[in-house]
């Protein structure tokens, strides 16, 4: 898979940085790792690999052996681990969490331990110890009940589950710490971010992997509500994109915030059939209808991003639509699950 375009790849390659990611073994860290020892980067994971998978550093690592790679086992609310794991890095890409509207309405304390606690020790130690730059995984949660669409970045409304609590919460320390200590953190608001690696196990599984694994094992699908909810779904790539373009950008564009997406919006029955028909070319034919069952508690209605901010001051251009990056992931789950 190509994350970044052929002019930020070539940027990236210039200059030998030292990269911490946190999250590492979990799904968007795996693939910032892989693309950034692609590009011959110095790169160390920290994961305590409560929800993240050895696989999957392994597999980043296979895919990209250009750079050089360490690993830290340790956990975000272990103030101690967090300076070691960011002494001397240039660059902290903070992706640990623990995500999930649902499960953060079954267990709000796990959730505020490691995304407010969790973000502010690390937030702090790249203080402490001189990180240049410091981007981490905000949500489009933060936009809660704030109705209007597209949704852009000045503009939000009350949360709707604690997970959004959270998330907005890290945004809020970010603005201190700037204002505080003149160190700026710089937030990366994803919209549905989906791809390879991708958790399908669990209660709290997102839509698309979960959607993809009953398709291929012909199991029946289910719809929270009538399936017009719609959402932003944005392919990992971008993602990536994103956080390299954020770290990379100059210092009078650090420190904000910025909507990560496709600014495309695209319902539950639409992706069904964007899945299925997707599958249907890899000669596996679906033939089920879907359940639908009751709307999930917190969850908004509909999602869709503005993301003109992000392309003004850090240049972010995704390069895939929800249609090309179900095409690229599939390959990824029919090679994991068929």
């Amino acid at each position: 898979m190509e994350f970044l375009p052929d002019d930020l790849f070539t940027t990236l390659r210039s200059e030998l940085r030292r990269w911490l990611v946190t999250g590492a073994a979990g799904f968007i860290g795996s693939n910032l790792v892989e693309c950034l020892l692609r590009a011959g980067q110095e790169v160390v994971g920290f994961d305590n690999f409560a929800t993240g998978h050895q696989r999957n550093i392994d597999e980043a690592a296979a895919a990209a052996d250009a750079g050089q790679f360490r690993m830290i086992v340790g956990d975000i609310t272990d103030r101690p681990a967090c300076a070691a794991a960011v002494d001397g890095v240039d660059i902290v890409l903070h992706q640990a969490a623990l995500g999930s509207v649902p499960r953060s309405l079954v267990d709000p304390l796990a959730t505020h331990d490691a995304n407010v606690t969790g973000f502010l020790n690390m937030l702090d130690a790249a203080r402490r110890t001189g990180a240049t730059r410091f981007i981490y995984a905000a949500s489009s949660s933060t936009y809660g009940d704030e109705p209007n669409l597209p949704k852009i970045e000045e503009r939000i409304g009350n949360p709707l589950s604690p997970y959004a609590v959270t998330k907005l919460a890290d945004e809020i320390y970010a603005d201190v710490y700037a204002r505080s200590y003149g160190y700026k953190a710089t937030g990366l608001r994803y919209f549905n971010v989906f791809g390879p690696r991708q958790d399908p196990e669990g209660a709290y599984a997102a839509v698309i992997p979960k959607w993809v694994r009953a398709m291929l094992r012909d199991e029946e699908v289910t719809i929270n509500g009538d399936g017009e909810t719609s959402r932003d779904f944005c392919f990992v790539a971008n993602a990536v994109q994103a956080n390299i373009r954020a770290a990379l950008a100059p210092e009078d564009a650090q420190g904000e915030v910025f909507n990560v997406a496709v600014g495309a919006r695209t319902s539950l029955n639409q992706l069904f059939a964007l899945i299925r028909d997707g599958l249907r070319r890899h000669q596996v034919h679906y033939a089920r209808e879907p359940r639908h069952a009751d709307f999930r508690p917190g969850d908004v209605r509909h999602s869709q991003a503005d993301i003109g901010k992000a392309r003004r001051l850090i240049g972010y251009q995704p390069t895939h639509s929800i249609e090309q990056g179900i095409t690229d992931a599939l390959p990824w789950y029919l090679g994991r699950f068929r």
